[in-house]
């Protein structure tokens, strides 16, 4: 049965979350840019206007990246710029201290000193940790020729990984992975395999210890680099602030990447043949990964601000305004992408997408995501041959039934269960 989009409240959508691709067709059948009736945030579809927003941080507040709509103001929004009453009033908002929701030119600081510790060398030692992580992930369960992929690999991987880059020791990767994803069950949690604390206390704790200790007791690590860096204007930044950058990476870096990495042995286990396609030229795995991200975006979408009244394409937007800049669909425009629904490693502009944000808040992750998918395919096609989504869990071949984390902002499985034969 068809839901009546009309009086659909998309931000309380629950089960319609497991396709949101026919709803964003209906946003889109009233232009890039439009009102939605239950709420009034405007739905932001079109490629060119997501990345107009995007690029204009003067006219559109990050304030409420996260929070949308649904933390009022103190104060109306009156006249044509409420660009004082945003300023004055924006910590009321949740996730207010953290990087997504910041404007410039706090936030030019904050990525500024993000950028430092993410050097070009950082991410050359990290990806060499990247392959010998896949190997070994890979090899905790390859002799079974099933997994839960999720759960055995993508999530452990993405969170080791993000790990390392950021100096956590090695000797408290296993303690993470307890932590933050289950396994063992930790002194102090509920039922087994649950974490015994909510994921960023447990990140802020942690990166405030470190980072105290190496200021400290500073040591010829990536931790004391961590600890030591400084904003691009010299001064060095409070330890806070330095913990909730790291959190925010480590948290978000992940997630993200193992709902990306969920989607592509998704598509290879649906498609004997593009296994295959892969498998005899590697040089269409990133293709294949850009067109992952295109078409089930993990990050669906992001809210904006208007601080003074602008239009947008055809759209007036009154000062004061939500709008929600829908990634998920805005990477499906049919205007940039023919035939946008259809995976296809042809496409020419393949990489011209929105899945990882655009401009002053494109996610400084994007490099690290693409080199753990990478690492991940290679390393999968190389030591699984034949796989295949299990009919026991998902259904017949061709009748597959999944099911998505019924979350707006968010795109990713709950689980997937693959087969496989083991490469000799």
């Amino acid at each position: 049965m068809t839901p009546d989009f009309e009086q659909l409240d998309w931000f309380r959508a629950g089960e319609q979350y497991q396709d949101p691709y026919p709803y964003y067709e209906w946003l889109r059948s009233h232009g890039p840019v439009w009102p939605e009736p239950r709420r009034g945030v405007f739905m932001v579809t079109g490629y060119e206007e997501a990345v107009a927003i995007y690029n204009d941080t003067d006219t559109f507040s990050s304030c409420n990246a996260v929070s949308g709509p649904f933390v009022p103001f103190p104060e109306p929004f009156e006249g044509d710029d409420v660009s004082d009453l945003i300023d004055r009033h924006r910590d009321v908002l949740i996730f207010s201290d953290q990087l997504p929701t910041f404007d410039p030119p706090k936030h030019t600081a904050h990525r500024g000193l993000l950028m430092r510790l993410i050097t070009p060398k950082r991410m050359k030692e990290n990806e060499e940790f990247m392959w010998r992580t896949a190997d070994a992930q890979l090899d905790e369960f390859l002799v079974r020729g099933e997994c839960e992929f999720l759960h055995d690999y993508a999530g452990p991987f993405t969170l080791l990984v993000v790990a390392d880059l950021l100096g956590v020791p090695e000797e408290d990767h296993d303690l993470f992975r307890r932590q933050l994803q289950g396994g063992e069950r930790p002194e102090g949690s509920g039922a087994k395999g649950a974490p015994s604390h909510k994921p960023l206390e447990f990140l802020y704790d942690r990166f405030t210890t470190y980072i105290e200790d190496r200021r400290r007791n500073p040591q010829d690590d990536v931790m004391t680099e961590l600890a030591t860096a400084t904003f691009p204007d010299g001064t060095l930044p409070d330890v806070h602030d330095i913990m909730l950058i790291s959190a925010n990476l480590f948290s978000a870096g992940g997630e993200t990447t193992a709902r990306l990495l969920g989607t592509a042995l998704r598509y290879l286990g649906e498609k004997p043949e593009l296994q295959e396609q892969l498998r005899a030229d590697r040089s269409k795995i990133m293709p294949f990964l850009e067109e992952c991200v295109r078409l089930q975006s993990p990050l669906q979408g992001s809210f904006r601000m208007a601080r003074r009244r602008t239009t947008v394409g055809d759209a007036e937007i009154p000062a004061g305004s939500s709008l929600f800049v829908m990634a998920g669909a805005a990477n499906r425009d049919p205007r940039l992408h023919p035939h946008p629904e259809v995976l296809d490693l042809e496409r020419v502009n393949g990489r011209q997408h929105v899945g990882f944000g655009w401009g002053a808040h494109a996610c400084v992750g994007a490099p690290l995501a693409r080199a753990e998918g990478r690492a991940t395919l290679e390393r999968v096609l190389d030591k699984m041959l034949n796989i295949r989504i299990s009919e026991v869990e998902h259904g017949a071949f061709g009748e597959w039934q999944y099911h998505y984390e019924p979350i707006f902002l968010l795109r990713g499985l709950d689980a997937l269960h693959l087969e496989f034969t083991p490469a000799d």
